[in-house]
């Protein structure tokens, strides 16, 4: 049998043949050329070698002209919810929408070829009560193809729901909750939209201004249930007037100069 042909029916001959042929092919070291890493005394070579050509300085990040550039083509696409789009302090890109909007804007940012927002980082909101729309939904977005991120805002009150990103986004599940958790925001739509961070049977939205620091009820082991209860929240301690004025003030006694501390037409504290 040829040596073709015995190639041909055994292929794995073949390219062991190759790899052998290109191992010889390779120029041999000596065993003495070899360096160790660790030990070797070409090391300080290798590394003078790097610190002679430093990398190069890249450009700033992130690019401010691209992030404006961005931010007013998708209000030219989506004129009908895009309210505002602005560059904050921090260097970062704020698209401000109708609540409406939410998943059409959200949709475009994900799947259009010039944004690619696939990453709902996180969902959070600011309560401010003296607007007409106390809260304010904020949408944090990171596209890795262009490596950039995006924040989109939005507002609603309390009795408002907001239309929810759950079959767009699956990160938006946990978040949707908490903030229905904390700040009592409805999201329509949601497949399971219950508390994540309280109690059962916890009442009130803890991160909402009006929300008392003390809460509504405490929780403590009886040892006749043999179980945890809820009760009210009592305060033990009655409102204590505290006042901060120096001690001294209160005992007109220690402000006076005994009398054998006070000298001839020396100045003492004592009242005539």
């Amino acid at each position: 049998m040829s040596c073709g042909a015995l190639l041909r029916r055994f292929p794995r001959l073949a390219v062991s043949a190759a790899t052998a042929t290109a191992r010889t092919a390779l120029p041999s070291r000596a065993l003495s050329d070899q360096v160790d890493f660790y030990t070797g005394s070409k090391t300080e070579d290798v590394i003078l070698r790097r610190e002679e050509r430093p990398a190069e300085i890249q450009e700033a990040y992130p690019d401010l002209d691209k992030l404006e550039r961005f931010g007013k083509y998708v209000a030219a696409i989506l004129p009908k919810y895009v309210q505002d789009v602005r560059i904050t302090s921090t260097k970062e890109l704020e698209i401000l929408i109708h609540p409406e909007g939410i998943v059409p804007v959200m949709g475009m940012l994900k799947d259009h070829t010039n944004a690619q927002f696939k990453a709902l980082m996180e969902i959070t909101a600011n309560d401010v009560p003296g607007r007409e729309y106390r809260f304010e939904l904020v949408y944090c977005l990171l596209s890795h193809h262009y490596n950039s991120r995006c924040i989109v805002k939005t507002y609603t009150d309390e009795l408002t729901p907001v239309d929810s990103l759950t079959p767009l986004f699956k990160s938006a599940d946990w978040g949707e909750r908490e903030v229905w958790d904390m700040y009592g925001v409805y999201f329509a739509g949601h497949p399971d939209l219950r508390r994540i961070l309280t109690d059962y049977g916890f009442q009130g939205h803890p991160q909402r201004k009006d929300f008392p620091l003390t809460g509504f009820s405490e929780v403590r082991y009886d040892n006749e249930l043999a179980r945890i209860v809820y009760e009210p929240v009592e305060v033990a301690q009655e409102f204590r007037k505290f006042d901060l004025d120096t001690p001294w003030e209160l005992f007109p006694k220690h402000r006076e100069a005994p009398e054998h501390l006070i000298t001839e037409g020396g100045e003492g504290d004592k009242k005539e």
